[in-house]
């Protein structure tokens, strides 16, 4: 699974307390008293040792596997699907749904996967990072290749492209501004393509991959990329690299939060009442992928998700 702004001065990783010591009294500290929580409908604080990741069910890591890095949800927006399951624990797919659309995922009007949300504590030594472009930037000179395969005017040109949004301009359109991929096909759940309007830069990072999700893996994905792409190396290819490579899609910002075109489901207005900054949602993180069986502690949430075509709330807002 964040732009309006950059986050000046965020950190690119996020220290963790693995006993709880620094959490304010009374916060929830643990998986199985997240769960307690979620089960009593109670809203409560909650440690920033605890992460949530949804996943298809039947999954079992984090995130599919070949995908180096899972995107994780803080703290706080756990704290924030205690209050949608205290507040519309009687109506479940406001509940499951309104965590998905919180999360960032597109095409929730017929969404039909299976979904849970897996609560869990980090191995120790396992720092969760701001998924900031910056931060990817780091990580593809560290892991995935090296500094050419990137170009630093690339780079500058993507940062540029999503840090300078007016008032009523969001990430999609900074999307379409850096690939030419058209919002209104993106948000009727069209693929990538040329009929789309999607350049020829980021469709060639797209053929480079495969992606993870296609049977290849990220390590495999990003050095295709630095070896067999022949096109401009411009912002176009970097964002297409990281949507192929690692799950960036056209929702995420870039900084760090949440976003979705979908009405945010702590406020009453209908979605198209709703301003871009109210369409933000919670802080978001990247962490090394694991199977569950790796992670010191976690429990597994199975979302209730309804009936897909009866979810106008969407649209229309939760209240």
């Amino acid at each position: 699974m964040a732009g309006l702004f950059l986050l000046a001065g965020a950190p690119s990783a996020f220290p963790l307390s693995r006993d709880g010591a620094s959490v304010a009294a009374g916060c929830v500290s643990t998986p199985g008293a997240y769960r307690a929580a979620w089960e009593a409908r109670e809203v409560r604080c909650v440690a920033p040792s605890l992460f949530g990741t949804t996943y298809a069910r039947g999954q079992t890591s984090l995130y599919p596997s070949g995908f180096r890095y899972a995107w994780a949800g803080s703290s706080t927006n756990l704290e924030q699907y205690l209050k949608l399951r205290a507040r519309y624990g009687d109506q479940p797919a406001k509940v499951g749904i309104g965590v998905l659309s919180y999360v960032g995922y597109p095409g929730l009007d017929d969404w039909s996967t299976p979904t849970d949300l897996e609560v869990y504590t980090l191995p120790s030594g396992v720092r969760a990072q701001v998924p900031a472009f910056e931060t990817w930037f780091r990580l593809l000179d560290e892991e995935f290749g090296t500094t050419g395969a990137y170009p630093l005017a690339a780079q500058r040109d993507l940062v540029v492209a999503y840090s300078r949004l007016d008032r009523g301009e969001d990430v999609v359109g900074a999307f379409e501004e850096v690939t030419g991929c058209r919002r209104d096909a993106l948000l009727a759940g069209e693929a990538p393509s040329a009929e789309i309007g999607c350049d020829r830069s980021f469709l060639g990072a797209l053929a480079a991959g495969p992606s993870p999700y296609d049977g290849g893996d990220s390590r495999t994905c990003f050095a295709n990329f630095q070896t067999r792409y022949r096109g401009h190396r411009d912002a176009s290819a970097l964002r297409g690299a990281l949507f192929q490579c690692q799950d960036a899609g056209f929702l995420n910002t870039g900084v760090g939060l949440g976003y979705n075109t979908y009405a945010n489901p702590f406020m009453c207005q209908p979605a198209d009442r709703q301003s871009v900054r109210e369409r933000y949602t919670g802080r978001e993180f990247i962490l090394p992928n694991a199977p569950f069986t790796a992670l010191p502690s976690h429990v597994t949430i199975p979302l209730d998700l309804g009936a897909p075509g009866r979810r106008g709330f969407l649209h229309a807002g939760y209240c």
